[in-house]
């Protein structure tokens, strides 16, 4: 695949319309060559950023965000091995900085599954996020409610399976899949712990947001943390509200059906299961195909098949529980801004939700005597690596895209069909998805489609997509 890769082919600049002035200093011709390259392996994070250098160091800068395709993908090992391969020869094997976002196999699986092909690259420096520091007292006990919470995932998933709830069994596999667990073999703490041993340990950093931004040397560009927040009200609010959304509509979602039965009079199902599908717990108590579970025959109370019941609160808290996790993971994503030397932004959001968005807008530096916010980063994007492959809680609407009035370019790493038969059926979510393509006047890269029209510059190939923001 790396052959094809280099036989992609290059598409020319779309000259711009009188009709869409874009207000911006001009650009140097360092801005102008900066490249970016999202690779196509499937559901997941792995992108490279070129930054030219004008210091003699060097012919370019690079940047390397994520590493990692979906546990189950067919050929994974394969696609992610081709994936680092291909970093390694761009690159001359010299990536300068490496960015790990967080703890998702989707975003890390490759540091497991190419670690041969990870020697053939010299890294300068591994950032994450600050919730992955062993010192760190915050992470370290938000690292043990995580692996808390996986031990009694891993225990109710069996239990699930045993008693017959295979699609609820089913729901909490697909989620733990996230952490490595049901591959047979490597976990996400493997990986990190494989990201990590790229550099010395004086070369790994553990980045707080809001923390004085980085120049990258000999570009002219700086890199700004946004998140993951320390905040914990923020750090654990995955969900938009449910009066005011800060996000884009989910039609038909929870939140939907939930306010139409509301107003239909009626009450949202708690269960997995269809009404006419389920017997009340006191009716089933009484009868004899089901009274052993509360006796054991001679008038005990029968606790030995207690963990048979599968009572409603239980089932329910072991897919409520992997959901969180996900969530919560998920909202600890190291998301960056590259500010070019031209003052235009390369916006990285990783897979941060609707409360490390949030955590952005407090955010301020002062750089060289000018003041820099986060919503100012926001207002200067010309690209954004869409949240969590398009999901209905990772972009902000008026604090997130409405803000973003320079975007030329969104990058979603998707497969959808693959979402689909995960049972994630609005991945990419449909009204972010018409929005994007709105902002951007159709310049809507997905990782699972061809091309679209109009990104001058772009090399199209089966491995990746490779163009200027």
């Amino acid at each position: 695949m790396a052959r094809t890769a280099r036989s992609g082919t290059r598409r020319q600049a779309a000259p711009r319309t009188a009709a869409a002035p874009r207000r911006r200093r001009a650009a140097s011709d360092a801005a102008a060559q900066v490249r970016i390259r999202m690779y196509r392996q499937g559901l997941g994070d792995c992108f490279l950023v070129t930054l030219p250098r004008s210091d003699g160091k060097g012919d370019a800068f690079r940047i390397m965000i994520d590493c990692g395709v979906l546990l189950g993908t067919p050929g994974a090992k394969e696609k992610m091995q081709d994936v680092v391969a291909d970093i390694a020869q761009v690159s001359g094997g010299r990536v300068d900085l490496l960015l790990v976002t967080h703890e998702h196999w989707d975003h890390v699986s490759g540091f497991m599954q190419a670690q041969e092909a990870f020697k053939d690259i010299a890294f300068g420096a591994v950032w994450m996020g600050w919730t992955e520091s062993p010192t760190d007292l915050q992470a370290k006990r938000l690292a043990a409610d995580r692996h808390l919470a996986l031990a009694a995932l891993r225990l109710a998933d069996n239990q699930l399976r045993l008693a017959g709830a295979a699609e609820v069994a089913e729901e909490v596999t697909g989620l733990l899949g996230f952490f490595g667990v049901g591959g047979g073999g490597a976990s996400t703490t493997d990986a990190l712990d494989a990201a990590r041993a790229l550099v010395p340990p004086d070369r790994l950093r553990y980045a707080e947001p809001g923390e004085a931004p980085t120049l990258l040397a000999g570009t002219g560009a700086r890199l700004y943390v946004l998140g993951p927040p320390r905040d914990e009200t923020l750090l654990l609010r995955s969900d938009p509200s449910r009066k005011k959304p800060e996000t884009y509509d989910l039609a038909f979602g929870g939140f939907a059906m939930e306010a139409m039965m509301g107003a239909s009079g009626e009450t949202p199902p708690d269960g997995p299961f269809a009404d006419r599908l389920t017997i009340p717990m006191e009716v089933a108590r009484a009868m004899p195909e089901f009274h052993r579970y509360w006796s054991d025959g001679t008038g005990g109370a029968g606790e030995g098949e207690a963990w048979r019941r599968i009572d409603g609160d239980w089932l329910n808290a072991a897919a409520d529980l992997a959901l969180r996790l996900d969530h919560d993971t998920n909202n600890t994503s190291l998301a960056v801004a590259i500010e070019l030397d031209n003052g235009e932004v390369l916006l990285f959001a990783a897979d941060a939700q609707v409360g490390n968005w949030l955590s952005w807008e407090k955010l301020e530096w002062e750089v060289e005597g000018r003041r820099v916010s986060g919503p100012d980063l926001l207002a200067r994007s010309v690209f954004y690596k869409v949240g969590h492959h398009g999901s209905h809680n990772a972009t902000l609407r008026e604090k997130g895209l409405e803000t973003m009035a320079r975007l030329r370019v969104a990058a979603i790493p998707v497969d959808e069909a693959i979402a689909r038969k995960r049972r994630w059926t609005s991945m990419p979510l449909p009204s972010l998805l018409e929005r994007l393509e709105e902002r951007t006047r159709g310049r809507v890269l997905r990782t699972d489609r061809p091309a679209p029209a109009g990104i001058g510059g772009l090399e199209d190939a089966a491995l990746f997509f490779d163009f200027p923001p």
